[in-house]
């Protein structure tokens, strides 16, 4: 068993740019596409995410530095340390029931499909580790290996059933046709939509519109998403303290993630489509007519512009409800880079309205540094099974992907009845 596990980690540690292409190829050639046009989806897909990743981590690794030059230069103390989503899958990983969520997970999303059940063939499978967190969670309070799994379980289905919910919504506001997404850190953010429609029947508040088409509108070449991003930037760079030079630094990276983002999701478009087709075409010829979705990772939905802005304003929000909300005992920093993908779609359900969207982003993110300070010592007890090396002189950790999770969170409090 300690080979498997340790050959499954490998595998796994090649990460989505070499998982994602193997898996295109494979369920090309499944659903009757010949060998080098699978081979050409497979291919032009994993050069898609090598693209979409260098963005996130030209996103990434200038954001999290900033988001902490604002923790340390206003002196902010907390004795819960956000140790960001590369924490808690390292954490998912280790724990005894990763080596079998992925084989359980593929059988659970094939059932699903073969019941119509599901739209959604989820091909993401780097990002399973979100169930095996959960699993996880539930092995730690229970000792039992089955409710573990029931619960990835359960948590993998919820996030099929909203990412054939959402799937739509990508279509017609991120063009994204025939994709859907099940990334459980995107995905549970998906209970705020109700309240991005009630903000949009709310008088006065309902005519709050800063969409990029017409802030582009009103405010002609200064209003494009590259100047949207440099104008943002700058201001992040300015509010950690930044020496000039540094504050045009990042300014010009978040032009930069603005801008080549969205092409970066053209290529794989180009990639996914054919497959798509294919797939749509074998299961029609079996099942009758029926819509299927692709599922991949949140990534392809977080380089919309409205995505990075409401992004980009909801750090330093973070930052500073962290401070001011009674009982918080997170300090945000591991996550703060994460934001993104926790607004998507947030963002798909207001169109972009950036008003709307950071309303509701900051109501939700206040939720997740409360569940993410309830779930500290879970989580942290989660850290020290799986041998995790805890940062210097901290006691206690959490994270506002999975500690901070309402799926996690609700599943957890559900199993927690009865242990």
């Amino acid at each position: 068993m300690n080979g498997f596990v340790e050959a499954l980690q490998s595998f796994l540690a090649l990460g989505p740019t070499v998982i994602l292409p193997v898996a295109i190829f494979l369920i090309g050639i499944a659903f009757g596409q010949k060998i080098g046009r699978a081979f050409r989806s497979g291919l032009t897909i994993g050069v898609a995410f090598v693209g979409i990743f260098l963005v996130v981590d030209l996103l990434v690794s200038n954001l999290g530095p900033a988001a902490n030059g604002m923790v340390d230069r206003f002196g902010i103390e907390l004795n819960v340390i956000d140790v960001g989503w590369p924490g808690a899958a390292s954490m998912a990983w280790a724990s005894p029931i990763a080596a079998f969520v992925i084989p359980l997970g593929l059988l659970v999303n094939v059932l699903m499909l073969a019941t119509k059940t599901t739209k959604t063939m989820n091909v993401d499978i780097w990002n399973f580790w979100h169930y095996t967190f959960m699993g996880a969670l539930v092995y730690t309070i229970s000792g039992s290996m089955i409710q573990g799994l029931i619960g990835a379980v359960l948590f993998q289905i919820v996030a099929l059933k909203i990412a054939d919910w959402t799937a739509p919504m990508l279509e017609n506001y991120f063009e994204l046709p025939g994709i859907s997404v099940a990334t459980g850190s995107t995905v549970s953010y998906a209970v705020f939509i109700p309240l991005v429609k009630l903000l949009q029947k709310t008088p006065v508040i309902k005519n709050w519109n800063a969409d990029p088409e017409s802030i582009q509108k009103r405010f002609g070449v200064f209003g494009e998403s590259i100047f949207m991003g440099l104008i943002l930037g700058i201001g992040l760079g300015l509010l950690a303290g930044y020496s000039i030079g540094d504050v045009i630094k990042i300014g010009m990276a978040m032009a930069g993630v603005m801008v080549l983002m969205p092409r970066m999701v053209k290529i794989l478009m180009e990639g996914l489509t054919p497959v798509s087709e294919s797939a749509r075409a074998f299961l029609n010829k079996r099942f009758g007519d029926r819509d299927i979705y692709i599922g991949l990772d949140a990534a392809v939905a977080i380089g919309h512009p409205s995505v990075i802005s409401t992004a980009l304003i909801l750090v330093p929000i973070t930052v500073a409800l962290a401070v001011i909300l009674p009982g918080n005992n997170v300090l945000p920093f591991g996550d703060l880079a994460t934001i993104p993908f926790i607004v998507a779609f947030i963002v798909g359900a207001s169109r972009g309205n950036i008003v709307h969207s950071v309303i509701v982003g900051t109501i939700a993110i206040a939720l997740t540094l409360y569940m993410a300070t309830d779930l500290a010592v879970i989580h942290t007890q989660i850290a020290v099974d799986g041998h995790f090396k805890m940062p210097e002189g901290t006691s206690l950790v959490s994270s506002l992907d999975q500690g901070g999770n309402i799926i996690n969170y609700a599943i957890y409090k559900l199993f927690a009845l009865f242990n």
